[in-house]
């Protein structure tokens, strides 16, 4: 790896570390808000689910303006952002105040994945490696950033825990500041440079993007983003549900393994990113999609019978699922940067992340609906069945003409 790798691979990685400990940490927050501000899980539910939902529908802007004015004042805007709707958080005086924080923080966070990846794409001469390292970063965040936050929670307050996540984001917002790097080194000068940012032009670019192989990858995302919600949403109470991991008592205090389980297969997950982003660096990348997303299916069949196989067959399942759930997005990133011009990347990580995250936060909605009037059986049934339904569309990537790559 190049020196401009190397400084790409450390700032984008603190930045996606940051991104998802808060985005992961908020859960943590919402049973001390139901308290503090006295409201309903279904009001709290709404306002959280706005903020989330902005990262999805802010995903387009984000992507033009990233090919507009490039990525690394976006980056630092994005962080920044993110960190003053955190502070806002510390000091909101009542639930009107908690919406309006989530949302600056929402708006603020939809601007990293299309800035953050665009960048990679753009500026990274070893991608696939970058995005390993990239996706290691933030599973970082995924798996530690909510643990830290709860072990800080038991000795203090909940605004000085919230607070005292916005200092790490001075040191990025540093880094990003001195730092040097080349944010086009990976594409010729004819490809790199600014995109217009008229309505006409992103409407002009976006039919250039769906007249290719970028379709079938936008509707494969579209799908894992439905099945990665869908999973993880209800996940620790699935597996608190089987017999064997129900609540225990030890010392005088409730154990519940399916937490612990759970944080393990988040952790699993940083294995899977740098795994999956490695592995496009040596294997035509649709073969790698294809292969993700078939092992997801298979897994998601056999992952309520393996827990009558015995602890050790059913924790093997678990980890599985958490090297492939992961291991599928620097893939799909890398797929982008193949079907998309250079001087679009932001807008096709835009669109991705409308996918992945607007698009794909039904899969919420639709596990709680099947797991309310059917069974976990059938939630895992439909999201395999999912899963094979991408792996069958990224097979007719392979049929798609190099040319319109």
């Amino acid at each position: 790896m190049n020196e401009n790798d190397r400084s790409i691979t450390g700032f984008t990685m603190l930045a996606h570390g940051i991104f998802h400990t808060y985005e992961l940490s908020i859960p943590i927050f919402i049973v001390v808000w139901l308290d503090a501000f006295d409201v309903s899980a279904f009001v709290l539910g709404i306002v959280v689910s706005i903020g989330y939902g902005l990262i999805g529908v802010g995903a387009i802007p984000s992507g033009v303006l990233s090919d507009a004015y490039g990525s690394r004042r976006l980056i630092v805007a994005s962080v920044i952002g993110m960190a003053g709707g955190f502070f806002l958080l510390a000091l909101a005086p009542n639930v009107v105040v908690l919406a309006a924080a989530i949302i600056v923080w929402g708006t603020a966070a939809s601007v990293y994945h299309p800035a953050g990846l665009s960048l990679i794409s753009r500026g990274a001469t070893q991608r696939g490696t970058v995005f390993a390292y990239h996706g290691v970063g933030g599973n970082v965040g995924t798996a530690f950033g909510p643990l830290l936050t709860a072990l800080l929670l038991l000795v203090l307050d909940w605004r000085a825990v919230v607070a005292l996540l916005t200092v790490p984001a001075i040191g990025v917002v540093a880094l990003g500041s001195l730092i040097e790097f080349d944010e086009d080194a990976a594409v010729s000068t004819t490809d790199g440079g600014t995109a217009p940012t008229t309505l006409e032009s992103v409407v002009s670019d976006s039919k250039l993007l769906f007249s290719t192989g970028f379709l079938l990858t936008f509707l494969t995302i579209m799908i894992y983003g439905v099945y990665y919600r869908g999973l993880l949403t209800f996940l620790p109470d699935m597996i608190g549900d089987l017999p064997q991991f129900g609540t225990y008592v030890v010392l005088g205090q409730a154990v519940e393994p399916a937490q612990y389980i759970y944080t393990g297969i988040l952790t699993i997950g940083i294995v899977g990113q740098y795994a999956g982003g490695r592995v496009t660096d040596h294997v035509r990348t649709e073969y790698a999609f294809f292969g993700t997303l078939l092992a997801l299916g298979i897994l998601a069949f056999v992952f309520i019978p393996s827990s009558g196989w015995g602890l050790a067959p059913f924790l093997l399942v678990c980890i599985g699922l958490g090297f492939f759930l992961y291991a599928t997005a620097p893939v799909y990133q890398v797929v982008i940067a193949e079907y998309a011009a250079a001087d679009v990347h932001g807008l096709s990580y835009g669109y991705a992340y409308l996918g992945m995250f607007g698009f794909g936060a039904g899969g919420a909605a639709l596990a709680g609906s099947l797991l309310t009037y059917a069974s976990e059986t059938a939630l895992l049934a439909t999201l395999g069945v999912l899963a094979f339904v991408g792996a069958g569309i990224v097979l007719s990537l392979l049929t798609v003409s190099s040319d319109s790559r």
